[in-house]
């Protein structure tokens, strides 16, 4: 409890009194549209961390449920519809992810145009719409903040996009909402089969998963439903088509957001929903996702590396890697898993950091194409370092977020010891290889290649708001990289024993 309500209440409120700042605004009055978005965005970081003090606090004490801090209200009656929420480990790792990118956007979009106070309202109703969906443990509930978090993606880009902005608004649209119908249909089927015979159904994750009153008939056609509804957001192949055009597309703090965070709501539905609801179905069909998963990761690879913009490379660079969180889920085990959770974490913050920097370049060069571009490490030393960063952490330096995420995903899931899941397994890892060639290629072309246009050498280097962004993530990008245990701890909490073992899948 905090000041008499419960905390995950706060992670709602904040954004809802941001919106209504944001009204009372005037529409070019910059000074006032930057502190209300400064203000909020730096109270949601700070709730976050306090949510993980108390989190570990309660833990550390010998707290033993599931999910801590629950609490329910009734909101529709009739169908047994509540108002519910809790976090656990994996919940918590997501908030203060979330919050610390929309924190960084904030100051990234600090001289947004056209349309500030437009902008800034439809960010914050998507930033709402992701804090709900990760304190819900209603099914409900946790679908309606899902769409709250996809609806803006449209106006977003369509308004405040470059390039085919039209085009990439309405394909992203129609795709993400193509997944939500075959979700919605899926977590209707759970709510029909959520009680044992003579009980009482609902929507409450918790409840459902204790009942284990899913038959296993059902498992099977409901699981491919809610897998393939959140993999779509997760850009699972071969529904990953909108992402590329959707990142390119968008604007810098929408493209940091929604692939640092949004994007993320993939993989963290599948595995609270789909595997953690049907463990038995996973058990059967893990096979055939781990095939298209797999191939996410090494396509995704590849296209990076025949691209020449850079928000294309970097989107099918995400592509590869939030393959990587759902070929980890598939894998069954608590290494790949916690790998999965991490590897979110990893590639939240870095793709975060790289639309930033590349949005900051763009802002400077008006244009994407490295052909166009070179020698940025003598005329942008700030922002060229960032990018060098950013980019040894997405191959996989050790001391970076990127390493120690990978490592578990791949150590996890070699612990299989059938053909199957290891060939997939030295399939998936040579995506490192694949990673470094796009990686070196772009840092050697850009920053060090020879000046492209002569204009370019009169470019200044990064403002002061560019700046303390860019470090923001970076530091949180080496705290992950340099203490691992913390975080790898943090989501082991959540793991129940019965999870693994009473299911039959390796601990």
């Amino acid at each position: 409890m905090l000041f008499g309500l419960n905390i995950l209440l706060y992670f709602v409120i904040i954004p809802v009194l941001m919106l209504l700042g944001l009204f009372l605004c005037q529409k070019d009055n910059m000074k006032q549209i930057r502190t209300v978005a400064v203000v909020g965005s730096t109270a949601l970081v700070a709730l976050s961390v306090y949510l993980l003090v108390d989190y570990l606090a309660l833990r550390a004490a010998g707290e033993t449920a599931q999910m801590l801090y629950t609490d329910s209200w009734s909101w529709f009656g009739p169908l047994n519809i509540n108002l519910a929420i809790g976090v656990d480990g994996i919940s918590v790792a997501m908030i203060l992810l979330s919050a610390i990118i929309v924190f960084a956007g904030s100051f990234a979009s600090w001289k947004i145009n056209p349309l500030p106070k437009d902008f800034f309202l439809w960010l914050i109703l998507l930033s709402t719409g992701v804090f709900g969906f990760f304190i819900s443990i209603d099914l409900f509930t946790m679908f309606m903040f899902y769409e709250v978090a996809l609806i803006p993606m449209y106006l977003l880009i369509g308004l405040w996009g470059t390039g085919r902005k039209e085009y990439s608004a309405m394909k992203l649209t129609l795709m993400l909402m193509g997944g939500s119908a075959f979700l919605m249909l899926g977590l209707i089927g759970i709510y029909f089969h959520s009680a044992a015979e003579g009980g009482q159904l609902t929507w409450n994750i918790v409840e459902i998963a204790q009942n284990h009153a899913i038959p296993h008939n059902w498992q099977l056609f409901l699981f491919p439903m809610t897998f393939v509804g959140f993999g779509v957001l997760g850009a699972m192949f071969p529904f990953h088509t909108w992402s590329p055009d959707g990142h390119a597309s968008a604007p810098t703090a929408v493209s940091m957001l929604h692939a640092g965070v949004l994007m993320k709501l993939g993989g963290y539905g599948c595995f609270r929903v789909s595997m953690y609801l049907m463990p038995e179905a996973a058990n059967e069909l893990a096979w055939i996702f781990l095939i298209l998963t797999g191939i996410s990761v090494v396509y995704g690879a590849f296209s990076a590396c025949v691209q020449t913009d850079l928000k294309y490379i970097n989107a099918y660079s995400s592509v590869s890697h939030c393959g990587l969180v759902l070929f980890a889920i598939l894998m069954l085990n608590t290494t790949a898993m916690t790998g999965a959770i991490m590897q979110m974490l990893s590639h939240g913050l870095m793709t975060a950091l790289f639309f930033a920097l590349i949005g900051m370049i763009y802002g400077r060069t008006h244009t994407r194409d490295i052909r166009e571009m070179g020698g940025l490490m003598k005329i942008m030393p700030f922002l060229a370092v960032c990018y060098v960063i950013a980019g040894m952490a997405s191959l996989g330096l050790p001391g970076l977020s990127g390493f120690v995420a990978e490592m578990t995903i791949f150590v996890g899931s070699f612990q299989h010891t059938d053909t199957f899941h290891r060939v997939f397994t030295i399939v998936a890892c040579c995506s490192i290889v694949i990673t470094a060639v796009y990686i070196l290629r772009v840092v050697g072309k850009l920053l060090f290649g020879p000046v492209q246009d002569e204009h370019h050498l009169h470019l200044t280097d990064a403002t002061w708001w560019e700046r303390f962004s860019a470090i923001t993530l970076i530091v949180c990008v080496a705290a992950i990289g340099c203490y691992p245990n913390f975080f790898s701890d943090l989501i082991k909490f959540t793991f129940n024993p019965e999870f693994f073992t009473v299911l039959g899948f390796i601990n």
